[in-house]
């Protein structure tokens, strides 16, 4: 097993002291993950004030990941667009310990959600597509999750536990519906589509985990 690199933000394991890990995937880690993940720090930013307060780290690889490269200009472009930065990123190649030391996976289609539940690890009651995890988070009572005060760290333990739970009770409406597709070599205007349901899809997710719904 090759250790992760280090700096990115992954040391320990799942339900470690202190840190909540949310691991997001997609295919070559250039355009939908990359825009998924800081699009998710920049919406920390907006509800504790810094994007790692609370414990919460957030990272991205592909399953066909293009180490070292940089997002996708276009991926850049869409997050400018949010006011999030695109700034140091470079693609990485999911490996075995990203999944084993992440508390939340959240990949971009189902085909990466199973690739990542065959890389074993009891990846499968923490692994969900975004839209599939942003629909179990509508269906969960926020009042039945601890207190954001009481550690935000818990709160999410909590929240990916209740969406588990839900899992086989709450189906998507359509094959599609839990789908992101790849804007990779698409135009800007596709891009742009597709950040937006990406930002669509992580409100509801942001606002779960921290209890505090986006400033406007």
């Amino acid at each position: 097993m090759t250790a992760p690199e280090t700096g990115r933000g992954i040391a320990g394991f799942p339900g470690s002291a202190g840190a909540f890990r949310i691991l997001h995937v997609s295919t070559g880690n250039v355009c939908r993950s990359p825009i998924t993940e800081r699009l998710t720090r920049h919406a920390l930013a907006d509800r504790l004030g810094d994007p790692f307060t609370g414990g919460l780290i957030v990272e991205s690889a592909g399953t066909w990941g293009h180490e070292g490269a940089p997002m996708e200009t276009n991926a850049e472009t869409v997050l400018a667009d949010f006011g999030a930065d695109a700034t140091g990123f470079m693609g990485r190649e999911l490996l075995d310990d990203h999944v084993i030391r992440a508390d939340l996976v959240l990949t971009a289609t189902r085909d990466h959600r199973a690739q990542v539940i065959s890389m074993g690890h009891s990846a499968g009651l923490r692994t969900f597509t975004l839209k599939e995890f942003t629909r179990l988070v509508r269906a969960i009572d926020p009042t039945t999750l601890p207190d954001p005060d009481e550690g935000v760290v818990e709160r999410a333990r909590a929240l990916v536990r209740a969406a588990a739970a839900l899992r086989g009770w709450l189906l998507a409406p359509s094959v599609e519906a839990d789908e992101v597709y790849d804007p990779y070599g698409a135009p800007l205007p596709f891009f742009r589509s597709v950040g937006d349901e990406i930002n669509q899809a992580l409100d509801p997710v942001v606002t779960a985990l921290t209890g505090v719904t986006a400033h406007t």
